[in-house]
């Protein structure tokens, strides 16, 4: 394995006896990112967790900042695949009353929790507890305040991008990944402050009866994600034009995580695609109708759920469900919040490429995504041209490696290698997040922008991020590599009512499309019932996609 460069931002150190692992940070940020989206990233990533565990309680102020050092900070990457550093989130969460590292672990990075040995740190105790209410309650205000700040910043700043110096693009820059840090900051604040210990809340209260759980976990509206999709449904029956939904919704587009991809406001074209699948579908299939429906299985989901518990108990249980109405939906505004910054980031960028294209300093306006943050910072441009290309080759480089899902100090990495789905495995196995049995012909996507699914096909990708709920909507079950049940995959699987198992590792590799699968969402199994190309039955016809959710 190449050592670490200077010049090189996407593959850093480790300490000998840190635990790393992919898992939560690749659906944020997949495949690998340009040095200028990774240096915005980092920053963000790494100061609103340590933000959010300090107004827990379970930080000191003084550790509220990037370490210098990369080996001490909490967010990494190694050829161009970011990780998250295992063991300071399992030691935040043993310094939590109520929780533990292993459960943090487990909650954040599915099975990865095993690896964790650690032990309660009860000095903390009674300092988070103090906190803990006041937190709770402040978190929702925060996000929201959040939402209005970088709606507001993404309507007027990017207009006024179209005339920007160069200075002005370049303080653009900075101003966007300064929002960007905030916004990601408030998200993550209201994740673990309050949407985490409403969801473990209602797990634990509804152990012994995971249907109930399915239903009370959904059907709540005004997810932002699904009124996404009611637009382009809109579009679909001309009650919306094209212009008016990307004015909403032109922060999104494929792997949007990405700062140097285009969004639907820089290319709208996959939005008429869009528009054209969806004016395909029958009036039947009207998102609104089946977000009314998984509202009212919620309201009856709530009803059994109180009349399962003794009367002392009824009145937690109402207060529950209570949190549950006001905390749950809250995830899709911080989302939407950190993409509208990003997408600032990007509209500033894209100017500053253009005009040091034009001032001769770069060869293409898009070299600028191989600039970092810091160099932007600095205004120095004399070296950019063989920091670019250099750039370039590294990131080409890191392309050509797998990352193993968790890491013990310094990973070996794994060539990638194009290779034919295993033909012997029959079963796949993940967690099962949104409840269901679907059976359909698997459809492996790796670009959402380049994706031709039909009806009742199973969606099977690496991980999902909002750009893709356009094909979710589409899709008659979703298989997933990495996502625990607080992913994005799994939140909108849920809202959708789209059977769903996330954290398979293997899917991707293992499932080819045309396999005709059964998917399992409330197992965590999606069984491989016919290969592609091979001959289907002749004493019976092949089973058509047929669905029952729960």
């Amino acid at each position: 394995m190449t050592g670490c460069t200077p010049d090189d931002p996407l593959h850093g150190p480790s300490r000998p006896d840190s635990i790393w692992s992919t898992t939560n940070v690749g659906e944020a940020m997949p495949g690998v990112p340009t040095p200028l989206c990774w240096t915005a990233w980092a920053p963000a990533a790494e100061l609103s967790v340590r933000r959010a565990f300090a107004r827990l309680g379970a930080l000191e102020r003084s550790e509220v900042r990037v370490p210098d050092r990369p080996e001490d900070r909490l967010i990494g990457i190694f050829h161009g695949q970011p990780a998250i550093r295992g063991e300071f989130m399992c030691s935040m969460g043993d310094r939590i009353p109520g929780t533990s590292g292993a459960a943090v672990a487990e909650q954040i990075f599915g099975d990865f929790g095993a690896a964790w040995e650690g032990r309660p740190s009860r000095r903390h105790y009674p300092r988070v507890a103090a906190r803990i209410p006041v937190s709770f309650a402040q978190s929702p205000r925060g996000v929201r305040r959040a939402r209005a700040v970088t709606e507001q910043a993404w309507s007027t700043m990017i207009p006024r991008l179209k005339d920007a110096s160069t200075d002005e693009a370049a303080a653009a820059v900075l101003d966007g990944a300064q929002l960007f840090i905030d916004t990601m900051s408030a998200h993550v604040f209201t994740l673990f402050a309050g949407i985490q210990p409403v969801f473990d809340l209602v797990h634990r209260m509804t152990a012994t009866n995971p249907g109930i759980r399915a239903r009370l976990l959904a059907g709540y509206g005004g997810h932002e994600e699904l009124e996404l999709v009611e637009d382009l449904w809109a579009c679909s029956r001309d009650r919306l034009t094209v212009d008016a939904f990307v004015a909403r919704h032109g922060y999104h587009g494929p792997d949007e995580g990405e700062l140097s991809n285009r969004t639907w406001r820089e290319d709208p074209r996959p939005v008429h695609d869009l528009v054209k699948r969806y004016r395909g579908r029958n009036e039947s299939a009207r998102p609104d109708t089946a977000a009314q429906a998984r509202r009212h299985q919620r309201v009856e989901a709530e009803a059994e759920f109180l009349a399962s518990l003794s009367p002392p108990r009824r009145a937690a249980g109402r207060t529950l469900l209570g949190m549950a109405r006001h905390y749950l939906p809250l995830r899709g505004f911080g989302k939407v919040a950190f993409l509208q910054a990003l997408d600032v980031t990007r509209a500033a960028a894209r100017r500053l490429g253009t005009r040091l294209h034009e001032d001769g300093v770069l060869d293409d306006p898009d070299d600028v995504f191989y600039l970092t943050v810091e160099e932007i910072r600095s205004r120095q441009w004399a070296s950019s041209r063989s920091l670019v290309e250099y750039r370039r080759e590294r990131r080409v480089y890191h392309r050509g490696f797998e990352m193993p899902v968790a890491w013990h100090g310094t990973p070996e990495p794994v060539a990638v290698q194009h290779r034919a789905a295993p033909t012997g495995i029959t079963t796949v196995t993940g967690l099962g997040v949104s409840g269901g049995v679907v059976e359909g012909l698997a459809r492996v996507v790796t670009d959402p922008a380049d994706c031709d699914i039909d009806d009742g096909d199973i969606l099977v990708a690496h991980t999902t991020d909002p750009s893709w709920v356009t094909l979710m909507f589409l899709s008659a079950a979703l298989v997933v590599d990495v996502g625990g049940p607080l992913s994005h995959t799994a939140v909108v699987a849920r809202e959708m009512g789209i059977p769903c198992v996330a954290n398979t590792k293997t899917a991707t590799a293992t499932l080819r499309t045309g396999d005709l699968c059964r998917v399992d969402g409330t197992a965590g199994t999606v069984e491989v019932l016919r290969r592609a190309g091979d001959p289907a039955p002749t004493s019976t016809p092949p089973a058509a996609p047929e669905a029952s959710r729960a």
